[in-house]
């Protein structure tokens, strides 16, 4: 692996730290081939993985075939896409023809989906190689423990666990997750790396696992990680637009964040709200990061949307409906759900009141800076959670976050900015000035 790895350097500088875009670019300009670079990531991966155990599915020889044919298609004088070539991985709640999909659920372990994900089909199209699936969560019966590759004693997150891990970990460029109440935006935060909670209706979610229903559940999306701000950018309008599949998706443009005039723009952040406080670096990093933009030209106001302290209550009830997630089409609820319907009704209301009081709040504000968590990566065994992710999952909010520090003891720390729906590209950009002042991704030593 090291001797393999030498060799590539001399053409392109790090390819295991390089961004997707500056692989894209390798390809085009045949400086590498994309099966060079598959074999380097799949060597990579059979070094971390069982360190890490991010993978549940290595694709060897899938992903050789697939690099082999952009190879082909580029000597053709084909390129499909600026990711022409380059490798992804795909969480395992996330279906790829012909590939396991157990979604962390022992009921699945023998199935096989027929047909891929429209995300994966539209990543396929782009000209991508497909290495494998990543595991879900962080410890369980299905795939059992998953290590951050920052410290092994601790856990990446959930549920885009492998997903966070192995991208970190330079196993993997860029990838697919998705995020109900935070599981691109966690492990992202854990993990060190970028990720991009899409507003919702703007990737379609077909193919799925658990399956969906959009019109009780605008939580759940599926979107980009990566180690870097740029790349989220590049992949959000290959996942874009409707597939006639998912009647959530809105034909909305995706806009350009290197367009955005930043110096206009108007954000609010916060650190406590109610009864909530961040660990003291994610607090302090935070605040550093929004005084930071405020020093940048960018009028920054203390101040968070009010209610906040009713997400908590209509979540817990979120989770007591019933609901119905498996394969077939027809209704077939898990579990009986503890609301009633006068109950369920009831908490609607209560929601879409969140949702108006949040987008009253966002008319004055460009953006939001808040914290992820209330704490970095924690040893496994310990509780913990993402209090500052669940308001903006249940409004549906477009978010991006963005390692902006380090705690005291070594470990990555993010940070979340919150847009407007549709607005990816403020929160991109945004989320870009804080890269760029304050390192971002790092390679951990593992």
């Amino acid at each position: 692996m090291a001797s393999y790895l030498d060799a590539l350097k001399t053409i392109v500088k790090d390819p295991l730290a390089s961004s997707a875009l500056e692989l894209g670019h390798a390809i085009c300009s045949k400086q590498v081939s994309s099966l060079e670079l598959t074999e380097a990531f799949l060597g990579r991966i059979g070094d971390v993985n069982p360190q890490l155990n991010a993978l549940c599915h290595i694709a060897e020889e899938t992903a050789r075939r697939l690099a082999r044919a952009a190879d082909e298609e580029l000597a053709r004088g084909v390129r499909r896409s600026p990711l022409h070539g380059v490798p992804f991985t795909v969480k395992d709640w996330i279906e790829v023809a012909d590939m396991p999909c157990i979604a962390g659920d022992e009921r699945y372990r023998t199935y096989v989906p027929s047909h891929n994900a429209t995300t994966v089909s539209r990543l396929l199209d782009a000209g991508c190689v497909l290495l494998g699936k990543t595991t879900v969560g962080d410890d369980s019966s299905v795939y059992g423990r998953v290590s951050n590759p920052y410290r092994l004693s601790c856990t990446p997150g959930g549920s885009s666990s492998g997903e966070a891990a192995i991208i970190a970990a330079s196993g993997s460029p860029f990838g697919l997750g998705s995020d109900s109440g935070g599981s691109i935006r966690e492990p992202a935060h854990l993990c060190g790396i970028a990720g991009l909670r899409p507003t919702t209706g703007r990737i379609p979610i077909t193919g799925h696992l658990p399956r969906i229903n959009t019109f009780v559940d605008p939580r759940t999306v599926i979107g980009p990680m990566a180690r870097f701000v740029d790349d989220l950018t590049a992949i959000l309008p290959i996942l874009s637009g409707v597939d006639w599949r998912d009647p959530s998706v809105v034909p909305m443009p995706v806009g350009d964040p290197s367009r955005v005039n930043c110096a206009s723009l108007r954000g609010a952040f916060y650190t406590n709200y109610a009864s909530q406080e961040p660990s003291a670096d994610g607090g302090a990093i935070a605040l550093r990061a929004a005084r930071f933009l405020d020093g940048a030209g960018i009028r920054m106001t203390e101040r968070w949307p009010s209610r906040l302290d009713e997400v908590l209550g209509i979540t817990h009830e979120y989770w007591s409906r019933a609901g119905s997630e498996g394969l077939a089409d027809e209704w077939q609820p898990d579990g009986c759900g503890k609301l009633t319907g006068v109950e369920v009704e009831r908490h609607l209301w209560q929601w879409d009141r969140f949702r108006r009081t949040l987008i009253a709040f966002m008319e004055e504000f460009d953006f939001i800076v808040t914290p992820v968590s209330d704490y970095a990566a924690r040893e496994h065994g310990r509780t913990g959670g993402a209090p500052y992710c669940l308001p903006y999952s249940l409004a549906g909010a477009p978010c991006v976050v963005v390692r902006a520090g380090t705690s005291s003891d070594g470990l990555p720390v993010g940070v979340q900015v919150v847009a407007r729906p549709w607005r990816e590209d403020v929160a991109l950009a945004v989320a870009k000035m804080i890269e760029a002042q304050f390192g971002g991704w790092t390679r951990p030593t593992i």
